[in-house]
Parts: C-alpha cells; sequence; structure tokens
C-alpha cells in the first residue's frame, strides 16, 4: 500500500439537483427550461478551404453566412434561458422539436436518436472541479454543422478546438462527423483523471482508517461514495449509447468514423471497470472501518476483563480481612497488613503471568 498522501479534491458546496420536467398535459416538444437557467452565449467555429473561422460570440444573422463559406461548422450554445433563441437555432439547422424539449429537460439519461436529417446524442460531462454533479450535453450531427448545448460555461473542449485551429492537422481536412467524434472521446475521456483521483483518494482514506481512523475518515469516505453514484449515472447508460453509434445504426457517421467510435466505447468500457473497482474499494474501506472499530473494541473489552478478573481475588481477600471479627489472630500481628498486601501482589503477579502465558496478553 502507497504511503504517499494523495491530493485532496477541492472542496466545493454541493450543489442543489435542478429537476425540469415538461408539465404535465402539455404538448410535444414545450420548451421550458429551468428559472436559473443562463441566458445564451454562442460560440462558432467554422473551417474549410479557406482555413477555420472563429467567432465568439456570433449573433444568429452572422451564423448563417459561416455555414454558406465553410464546409463544416461548429456552434457551441451555453445556456438555454432564452426559449426564442433556443427555436431560433431549431428552424435554422432543423432540428426536431422533441429534441429541444430535451435540451433544457437537463436530467436526461445518456442516449442516442436518430431524426432522418441529423443525429441527436445526450450524454453527461463532468466537471474536474466539482464531481458532485456532472453536467448535460447535448450534440447535434447533420450534414455540414455540429451543433452542442451546454448547461454552464467551461467544458474539455479545448484541445479539440486546439486540433481544429492547427492548419497541420487532421482535423480540418474530416467532415462534421468526425468532429463530433472529437467531441465525444473528450467528454469521455475527461473521466479518467477524475476516477484517478479518486481512486488515490480511496487509498489515502485507507491509510487513515488504519492508522488513526475516526469520523472525519468516515465522512470523507460517504462523500467520495456520492461521488461515485454521481460519474455512475453518468457513465453507465454511456455504454449503451456508444454501442448504439458503433453497430452503425446511424447514417450521419461514415464507416471511416467508425473504428474511432469503437474506441471511445472501449474508453466507456475501461470507466467503467475503473468505477466499479472504485466502488468495490469504498465498500471494502466501510467493511474495514466497521473491522477495525470492532477490534479497538474488542481490545478494551479484554483489558477491562482482564483487570477485572485481576480484582476478583483481591476483592474476595480483603473482604475476608475486612470483617469484624475480634477472634481473627492476625488482626493482633504487626506483620497482619503487609502479609495481605503481598498476598495480594503475589495473586495479581501470577495471574498476569499466566495469562501471557495463555497468550491472552
Amino acid at each position: 500500500m502507497s504511503n504517499q498522501s494523495a491530493p485532496e479534491p477541492p472542496k466545493h458546496p454541493r450543489r442543489r439537483r435542478r429537476h425540469t420536467r415538461t408539465p404535465v398535459g402539455a404538448s410535444p416538444g414545450t420548451l421550458q427550461p429551468a428559472p436559473d437557467a443562463l441566458p445564451p452565449q454562442i460560440a462558432a467555429i467554422g473551417f474549410g478551404p479557406q482555413g477555420v473561422v472563429e467567432r465568439t460570440p456570433i449573433d444568429l444573422e452572422e451564423i448563417a453566412a459561416m455555414r454558406a463559406s465553410c464546409n463544416v461548422t461548429w456552434i457551441d450554445v451555453t445556456g438555454f434561458g432564452d426559449v426564442a433563441t433556443l427555436k431560433h437555432l431549431g428552424e435554422m439547422f432543423g432540428l426536431h422539436r422533441l429534441a429541444l424539449e430535451d435540451v433544457v429537460s437537463v436530467q436526461q439519461r445518456a442516449k442516442v436518436e436518430d431524426y432522418g436529417s441529423h443525429e441527436f446524442v445526450v450524454l453527461r460531462m463532468v466537471d474536474p472541479t466539482a464531481v458532485q454533479e456532472t453536467e448535460q450535453l447535448c450534440l447535434f450531427v447533420g450534414p455540414g454543422f455540429v451543433l452542442t448545448f451546454q448547461e454552464r460555461p467551461g467544458d474539455c473542449f479545448e484541445p479539440v478546438r486546439q486540433r481544429l485551429r492547427d492548419p497541420s492537422g487532421q482535423m480540418q481536412k474530416r467532415g462534421s462527423d468526425y468532429l463530433a467524434y472529437a467531441l465525444l472521446d473528450a467528454v469521455v475521456d475527461a473521466y479518467f483523471p477524475v476516477l484517478e483521483r479518486l481512486d488515490a483518494r480511496l487509498e489515502a482514506i485507507e491509510d487513515l482508517i488504519l492508522g488513526t481512523g475516526g469520523e472525519a475518515a468516515v465522512r470523507e469516505l460517504y462523500a467520495q461514495r456520492r461521488c461515485m453514484l454521481e460519474l455512475r449515472r453518468a457513465i453507465w447508460p454511456l455504454r449503451e449509447a456508444t454501442g448504439t453509434l458503433v453497430r452503425g445504426e446511424t447514417k450521419h457517421f461514415s464507416a471511416g468514423v467508425l473504428p474511432y467510435l469503437r474506441d471511445v466505447h472501449d474508453h466507456v468500457v475501461q470507466l467503467l471497470d475503473l468505477l466499479e473497482n472504485c466502488r468495490e474499494m469504498s465498500s471494502s474501506l466501510i467493511d474495514l472501518h466497521m473491522s477495525t472499530n470492532n477490534n479497538r473494541l474488542n481490545e478494551v473489552i479484554k483489558l477491562l476483563t482482564i483487570i477485572s478478573t485481576i480484582f476478583i481475588p483481591l476483592t474476595f481477600l480483603v473482604g475476608i480481612y475486612g470483617m469484624n471479627f475480634d477472634v481473627m489472630p492476625e488482626l493482633h500481628l504487626w506483620w497482619g497488613y503487609p502479609a495481605c498486601l503481598g498476598v495480594g501482589v503475589l495473586v495479581a503477579v501470577s495471574m498476569l503471568l499466566w495469562f501471557r502465558r495463555r497468550r491472552w496478553i
């Protein structure tokens, strides 16, 4: 077991999970974002023969011009508090209204749906600084465009943006399906450092339990288990979603991209293995904590039992010696008290030696 201290995860207040649902009886495609949803901020990157064009922020009117001049356009929308903007983007890209409804319902499971003119992918993106709550990411893939919707600022897409800006790279020569793969791969790979830090933290908790123990270790352990539950909720449906893409059940990913999607699916399976290992280790740590506490309690009980056992014959001796009978001859002898004390010490030492020989202490 490694004795190196694992890095402490950053402390963040636990955010209350928002459950936004379409009102009961509402018509399909009703958009009702959360009351605290951020106003949309739109960024765009387009690439083609003329190179890379990047606009941050970009107006809705400029998006149409960029699509006309670029082979592939990536529109990244952060926040969806403005329903009018979402509807405008839906009309511009021909998005299905049921898919837009799922965009504003932030508690969706990871899934893949084919709407004919475009592919709709839902997955959850981890925040490396606060894994207590993941973020829903919605991705649309169609001919010549990729459209992403994020709940809040901050993502793991900066390496993809850097690859797009590199004129010598392969990203500018690929289509929208390869860009969508790169975004999916970035989301999946972002889970690995989180799980590695989680594993290191569990090892540190194990050392703490075997050392001083205490309630602090238990509280930290259960905090990490909450993180694991959130990660499991985000990663487990990804296996089915990426499996749908790998089986080629959609026409929006070409055959040349399928090997890369299989690699993403393999990474998801690895994440599930790592997560299950962490879950099993956390359960073992709970058992270890209980066993350690029981062992400490047993040691205390054994010590108290030995002390009580030693004092039983001593209590018997002094009880007899302390009886108020005048006919007891030893009461009138000068060596009576020293003899009684000596017998008591001899009995205690004899019992301790006997306990030691029986390996009870």
